[in-house]
């Protein structure tokens, strides 16, 4: 019997990747959970496992494929299977050889019978043909008879023809007068008052949708929506001159992860009404910390960051604010509200950008979490990042003052409702109880889904997390 072997789901909103390398050959013998290929998504890059153990029967994707959650890979011959079959082979060649005898013995007797009934049958053609000739005849003056009848009926229906079209074309400017009026009053495909709300919400112009049953569903208004942001995706670039009249050119394909982070990103701006807030806050103190307890982070197997202090204290605005905190059901006009909280932190890699996910943030030390960050951060540069380690997030954190920028605005990775942009500190002079003196000023940008989050939730979010980092005392005895 063979086993199908399919592509498990490799990240949370990741249903296609491509396939990077085959790691196997046909006719090789797998044990259960041994690397069968390896996938780049936006995401991640994996190797997918066995399921089963056994034989390589038929490879069924090659490198460069895109593939879907739930294709088959490959198919196995389980062992045991492979030995029955040989048993099962000798056992039809037996059956073989005992039909082929009897085969033999059957066409003997049909032989004699035949030469019985061979006398038989030649009197019976003999019959036969008196019979058909008579036949012949009277069908002949049956012919001649309706001849002459069918050319009056011809005449009878040319005229009942000619009546009933111009009755017809009558008829039909009559129902498309009908027709227009009531287009005109209704103008609507039907469909049920919840089938148009859905459709209002993806952007679906309901006139449009063609479907084969008599009222659209939402399935069918679904469809419609996926199709269609298909193909803008795949037509937002316009047409393009050719470049190489002005100089010369190179072309490069998009890596897998790139073409995939194109797409949901598209996506998400499409569906996602974006809102974008700013704050800055003033991390003197927090840079003190930073220096006085960088050591102790590193005998513990990580690096003390600004971005692991903002996991820690996100956790903690994420318990106070439990709006972002939670996805939106647009279909069924509710919101998710999560009593865990998991926290990505975008890391950059020469693949593309990738975000691995500190689970329970809440409950773990900030030394626990900058060690974390950094062995998922290695991880993810070495293209060793599962599957597991890039679900489940509710927030997100992009960190780019490491490069440099002012501020920016992150794209909300759905179906999260909210992400945390980070830049580049600075040092400027501050006021500080009437006194001027230098601070440190690390600039913070949020962006939101509007649908969730209106404008005054956002910026008290935002305000808590700046205080927090001015003064971290003060949230947690508040938290």
């Amino acid at each position: 019997m063979a086993i199908e072997v399919k592509i498990p789901q490799v990240a949370e909103g990741v249903e296609s990747a491509t396939v990077a390398e085959v790691l196997v050959s046909e006719g090789d013998k797998v044990e259960k959970d041994q690397s069968l290929i390896s996938v780049e998504s936006d995401k991640t890059s994996v190797e997918i496992p066995s399921s089963d153990s056994g034989t390589v029967e038929e490879i069924k994707v090659s490198e460069g494929d895109e593939v879907k959650v739930g294709d088959v890979i490959l198919t196995l011959t389980e062992t045991d299977s492979e030995e029955k079959e040989d048993e099962d082979e000798s056992e039809n060649n037996d059956e073989t050889e005992k039909e082929s005898e009897e085969k033999e013995e059957s066409e003997k007797k049909d032989e004699e019978s035949k030469k019985d009934t061979d006398s038989d049958e030649k009197e019976e053609e003999v019959e036969e043909e008196k019979f058909d000739k008579t036949e012949k005849e009277e069908k002949g003056k049956e012919k001649k008879k309706k001849s002459a009848e069918s050319e009056e009926e011809k005449e009878e229906e040319a005229e009942e023809k000619t009546e009933k079209e111009s009755e017809k074309k009558k008829q039909e400017k009559s129902d498309k007068k009908e027709s227009d009026k009531e287009k005109n009053e209704e103008n609507l495909p039907a469909a049920s008052p919840g089938v148009r709300r859905l459709a209002r919400e993806l952007g679906v112009d309901i006139h449009k949708i063609k479907t084969e049953n008599d009222r659209i569903s939402k399935e069918d208004v679904k469809a419609f929506a996926k199709k269609g942001e298909e193909s803008s995706t795949e037509s937002t670039s316009t047409s393009l001159p050719d470049f190489s009249q002005w100089g010369e050119t190179e072309e490069k394909k998009f890596s897998s992860i790139r073409s995939a982070t194109a797409k949901n990103v598209s996506k998400a701006w499409k569906e996602i009404p974006h809102v974008f807030q700013f704050e800055e806050a003033e991390i003197s103190g927090i840079q003190k910390y930073i220096d006085e307890h960088q050591e102790k982070a590193k005998d513990a197997g990580g690096k003390l960051t600004i971005t692991a202090i903002l996991v820690k204290i996100c956790a903690t605005a994420l318990r106070q604010f439990p709006k972002f905190n939670a996805s939106i059901d647009f279909e069924n006009q509710k919101m998710i509200l999560k009593k865990y909280i998991n926290i990505g932190v975008a890391v950059d890699t020469d693949k593309g950008l990738l975000v691995p996910v500190i689970k329970n943030a809440d409950r773990k030390s900030i030394l626990e979490i900058s060690t974390e960050i950094t062995t998922l951060a290695q991880k993810a540069r070495d293209g060793e990042l599962k599957p597991d380690e890039m679900k489940g997030g509710n927030f997100s954190i992009s960190n780019l003052g490491g490069i440099g920028g002012t501020n920016f605005t992150p794209i909300v990775l759905p179906p999260q409702v909210a992400i945390l942009g980070v830049s580049r500190a600075q040092k400027r002079p501050i006021y500080k109880d009437d006194e001027l003196e230098a601070g440190t000023i690390l600039p913070l940008s949020l962006s939101y889904d509007h649908r969730q989050i209106d404008g005054a939730e956002g910026i008290r979010f935002l305000k808590w997390i700046a205080q927090a980092l001015e003064d971290p005392y003060a949230a947690l005895l508040e938290a």
